[in-house]
């Protein structure tokens, strides 16, 4: 045993003081290092969301640019087709079609009132045909919705 100051303290104590000091200092190690690797990713973050800002001033630049080469012309310029669809199930279950279940169930529509993003494509443009009566749906944008894009937590300055 250590006598410290005149008072005796067992050694399992002191054992126990020397282990959690080692442990505080790795803590602390530790948490600096995560500190560090946080900031690096909040860099590469911040980068990526000017580079994707930056892509979208300059898609919008350019479809201006075309109409207007369209107006000058004499033509008229089509939108691009919209690659993803907001789909909403807006009716229940009752005397609906199995095949119309099995589909809702595939595009993850369980209940109503639940809200799915989805690619355009064949197959599900064929399936929102059959599932209509019971979906609403329409083409989501940057500027409609973009705090459904993220979740919660990342829903900062939108």
């Amino acid at each position: 045993m250590a006598e410290k100051g005149g008072v005796i303290v067992p050694e399992s104590v002191l054992k126990k003081q020397k282990r959690s000091e080692e442990w505080a200092l790795a803590k602390k190690q530790e948490l600096v290092v995560v500190k560090e690797k946080n900031a690096a990713n909040r860099k590469l973050i911040f980068n990526r969301a000017q580079q994707y800002a930056k892509e979208y001033t300059e898609q919008e630049k350019e479809l201006i640019q075309l109409k207007r080469e369209a107006r000058l012309k004499g033509g008229f310029y089509v939108n691009p087709e919209v690659k993803l669809l907001f789909i909403i199930r807006i009716r229940g279950i009752n005397a609906m079609h199995p095949r119309t279940k099995k589909i809702l169930q595939i595009l993850r529509l369980r209940q109503i009132f639940n809200g799915v993003f989805l690619k355009v494509n064949k197959a599900t443009v064929n399936m929102l045909y059959r599932v209509e009566p019971y979906v609403t749906y329409g083409y989501a944008s940057q500027y409609c919705c973009p705090s459904n894009y993220f979740p919660t937590s990342l829903r900062v300055n939108l």
